[in-house]
């Protein structure tokens, strides 16, 4: 029997454990939290401490990464915006143990390969210690990508409740949208915000909008109801935008709703902030200024 290699033991224990971590969390997890938790739950060698040459980061943190790559393939695993998603197969796959785990994980991501590759059958099933440059470089893209989120993320915490609400508008601007009402400082009527397709808001949808900035509380659904109420004409759409999450139930009862109600969190928001970036206005950008980085896309980072 062929000797397991370390990179090979180190993806095993952190990938087994990561998908115990996501479990114990509800499923999903930010990425930073994951590593944190990974790092105070095992235990480490020297060697895996280590910084690796490729990346630059920890060598365990690496490896993890790299491997990450697999169970994305295999269905296991999800990414979005720096968190990381545990899918129902990745929770059954967690009773086949770390090493099988890692087995089926890796071989569903060489069937991948070589569908995309059109390699023989044979080639390329076993490549150790981070030796796949493409799949490194997506896993370094990955990782930068989770690093930019967290910038994002530590940007907009430290806005107040209001810099986050002017923020929501800006975004609407940039969509298209007249803001011509943003509530101040004080009670609001549960609308923050309310945007016309049309400077006048003489035609098309009026949306009614509720912010919230909480970045480390769930909206409850009692919030996303209350949103509703206040929805008195047969053409207003309802949009609740949050620097958190929503509650798991939330998402049924927008979908369920007799009115038409968006829920914008922190990963969505995000992504529409990036999306539009090209159509703010230089004053809106300010709220959240972003650069663009490319890279080619076989260049090993």
């Amino acid at each position: 029997m062929k000797k397991a290699s370390p990179s090979r033991k180190t993806a095993a224990k952190t990938l087994y454990e990561t998908f115990k971590v996501l479990k114990e969390n509800g499923g999903e997890l930010r990425a930073k939290e994951v590593i944190a938790a990974l790092g105070n739950r095992l235990e480490f060698t020297e060697w895996e401490l280590e910084r690796y040459e490729k990346t630059n980061n920890i060598r365990w943190q690496s490896i993890l990464h790299f491997y990450t790559i697999d169970a994305i393939k295999a269905g296991y695993l999800r990414k979005n915006k720096g968190t990381w998603i545990l899918t129902d197969d990745g929770e059954k796959a967690m009773s086949q143990g770390a090493d099988l785990l890692l087995d089926n994980a890796k071989k569903a991501y060489q069937e991948w390969k070589k569908e995309q590759d059109g390699q023989e059958e044979g080639e390329n099933e076993e490549v150790e210690d981070l030796g796949d440059k493409e799949k490194l470089h997506e896993a370094r893209l990955q990782e930068l990508d989770e690093e930019s989120t967290e910038g994002l993320r530590d940007f907009i915490i430290k806005k107040n409740p209001y810099e986050f609400q002017e923020m929501t508008a800006a975004l609407l601007r940039a969509m298209g949208y007249y803001t011509p009402h943003i509530a101040s400082r004080g009670k609001d009527g549960g609308v923050d915000i309310v945007a016309y397709e049309d400077p006048l808001g003489a035609k098309g949808t009026r949306i009614k909008v509720q912010v919230k900035h909480q970045p480390d509380s769930a909206v409850s659904v009692d919030e996303v109801r209350k949103l509703v109420g206040v929805m008195t004409k047969d053409a207003d759409v309802g949009l609740f935008v949050t620097s958190g999450r929503f509650a798991g139930t939330c998402q049924e009862f927008s979908r369920n709703s007799h009115k038409h109600v968006e829920l914008i969190d922190f990963e969505r928001f995000v992504s529409l902030w990036q999306d539009y970036y090209g159509k703010f206005t230089d004053e809106d950008k300010a709220h959240m200024p972003l650069k663009p980085i490319f890279f080619l896309g076989d260049y090993e980072i």
